[in-house]
């Protein structure tokens, strides 16, 4: 899709009507469109291939506070007048809830093309050369002997426009693209077997890193994991790589999200004002930062997107809210009922090499194991595996240890925070350095 479809827009402003026409109080029409196709290789050969278009509508009806949904991928006329009805029927049956509605008419209007989230070189890459990347990234990596398996690489593009139309006068539409490469891979011998890779995304071609260097990376993660050892148990210093940072920013993410916030699911409830992390760290969620790959003009309900800090210098500001949420909080919508937008942790001024310096011993957390979160409390116990830091300098990896401690802790603990942030993800962050945490081994 290289252009917004009128047809389409007028579409779900006539449903919006009819919804209307057949009794409903509220309605919202949401329409989605566009191409997607990706293949995954292993060993030079194609496992799996797509190449598709996509279609559909999703509609929501509310009257006298009764919620009823529904989707449809058949556009024809009849069809989506029936699903019409039977949703404004089907409200009648379902219990009110007086935090149920859309949002109030909002009219702040984002310039989607200033967001720079559409490429239409996307759009002109031709099949075979897709396939040739896949191809070119796991032949880098297989070229090395240290390299014992591949998993695969895979390659995909889509590119789609969004349709929002509802009762309370909003009517918008953005077109978006997204492209991705990696491989993942094996090596290590006997029941010392470690498995990584790289993955690389953007929202525009020119930012994709090339095949050759996704190989490169992906081959330096896994064998620098050959020979692992294991530790004793002890309390030292951690430093996290971004995809370890962000991870950490992952589960606080869940801890501020406006539903486990109201169902008290989260140990930042009721916080918003109090310390909760060291005066260094700031913590964003930014819907508007150009090219990034949670950027959007709005949200799934029409809320246009904002930049909201939550945590201010270690003060908690804000949680991430939909409609819904900020009802039952009596708060206002933030803009997240898509989640998150780009959620991360605001940079420092520190290299990596600078942070890992610094550190006589401790751990370089390069990956984790398993889940071991728990929102209610802010606990942490994961299986790990990184690379053991000691005068500054990584010597040895290690493996089958766990790493624990408690979010809260962590954010009031973190001493050193880097300068490579980079907005790949919706949820990002740099490499930071954590005071001490507990790491379990032998």
């Amino acid at each position: 899709m290289s252009k917004i479809d009128p047809e389409l827009l007028i579409l779900a402003e006539n449903l919006v009507a009819y919804g209307r026409k057949k009794g409903a109080d509220q309605v919202q029409v949401s329409i989605g469109e566009g191409r997607e196709f990706s293949v995954d290789v292993r060993e030079g050969n194609i496992e799996k291939l797509t190449d598709a278009g996509l279609k559909s509508l999703s509609l929501k009806v509310i009257k006298e506070d009764r919620v009823a949904t529904a989707s449809s991928s058949d556009f024809s006329g009849d069809t989506l007048h029936r699903l019409v009805e039977n949703a404004v029927s089907r409200a009648a049956l379902s219990n009110p809830d007086e935090f149920a509605g859309l949002p109030d008419r909002d009219d702040v209007v984002v310039d989607a093309d200033a967001l720079d989230i559409f490429d239409p070189e996307i759009l002109e890459i031709p099949a075979d050369r897709k396939i040739a990347a896949a191809r070119e990234t796991e032949a880098v990596c297989l070229a090395d002997k240290r390299v014992g398996k591949s998993f695969g690489a895979s390659y995909g593009t889509y590119s789609g426009t969004s349709y929002l139309v509802n009762s309370n006068g909003f009517s918008g539409a953005f077109l978006r693209t997204s492209c991705y490469c990696g491989v993942y891979l094996q090596s290590g011998e006997g029941d010392n077997l470690f498995d990584e890779g790289w993955y690389d995304s953007a929202r525009r071609l020119g930012d994709l890193m090339a095949p050759e260097a996704i190989g490169r990376k992906a081959v330096n993660r896994v064998t620098r994991l050959i020979g692992a050892r294991k530790i004793e148990t002890q309390n030292v210093p951690v430093v996290m790589e971004p995809r370890m940072t962000a991870s950490l920013l992952g589960f606080l993410n869940t801890c501020v999200s406006g539903r486990n916030i109201y169902l008290k699911q989260s140990f930042l409830a009721n916080k918003l004002g109090e310390t909760v992390g060291n005066s260094a760290v700031m913590v964003v969620d930014d819907g508007l930062i150009p090219g990034a790959a949670g950027t959007r003009p709005f949200d799934s309900e029409g809320v246009h997107a904002r930049r909201t800090a939550v945590i201010e210098n270690g003060v908690l500001r804000n949680y991430l809210l939909d409609t819904y949420a900020a009802r039952k909080l009596g708060m206002k919508s933030t803009g997240n009922a898509s989640g998150a937008q780009n959620f991360y942790l605001q940079a420092g001024n520190q290299s990596p090499e600078e942070i890992i310096r610094s550190v006589d011993k401790g751990l370089l957390l390069t990956g984790t194991i398993g889940f071991g979160l728990v929102p209610t409390t802010g606990d942490i116990s994961r299986g790990a595996f990184g690379l053991w830091i000691e005068n500054g300098e990584p010597v040895y990896p290690v493996a089958e240890i766990t790493i624990s401690g408690n979010l809260g802790t962590i954010l009031k603990e973190i001493d050193s925070i880097g300068n490579d942030l980079e907005f790949k993800r919706s949820i990002s962050g740099p490499t930071i350095k954590v005071r001490e945490m507990t790491i379990g081994g032998i």
